[in-house]
């Protein structure tokens, strides 16, 4: 881990960070991931956002984290760190999301949505991450 940019891996926490508000902001997918899981505004209203955020960072961050220390070799180059950022993001996050989907009875849109950000937030996280050696 020490051999880990800690300022790296901060900007690209808050790339992902930054990229779920606009993912989930009316402007693209709030509606659509609000209706996929019966919310609304007074639901939204009701919740501590402020510790849902505050984790939210959080997990953004072990995240990014975990896909640097993967990203470790000093061979590592932008090109690479985004294409591991895509297979994490599709072929594990996306996937372990459908298949939980599959058995809370979730729509595909709903897999969608969440797995589409997943994998777009890692493919920044891994473009920053290969970039910034």
């Amino acid at each position: 881990m020490p051999h880990l940019n800690w300022l790296a891996v901060v900007v690209a926490a808050v790339s992902a960070f930054v990229l779920g508000g606009l993912w989930y902001s009316p402007f693209l997918f709030g509606r659509a991931w609000m209706a996929v899981n019966n919310l609304n505004e007074a639901d939204l209203a009701k919740s501590n956002m402020g510790k849902i955020f505050g984790l939210s960072f959080l997990f953004e961050l072990i995240m990014a984290a975990n896909l640097a220390a993967f990203l470790a070799e000093p061979k590592t180059t932008a090109a690479w760190g985004a294409t591991a950022g895509f297979l994490a993001g599709s072929g594990w996050v996306t996937v372990t999301i459908a298949t939980i989907a599959l058995f809370e009875r979730r729509s595909w849109k709903y897999v969608l949505i969440n797995g589409g950000y997943m994998t777009v937030s890692f493919v920044v996280m891994g473009l920053i991450i290969g970039a910034w050696r």
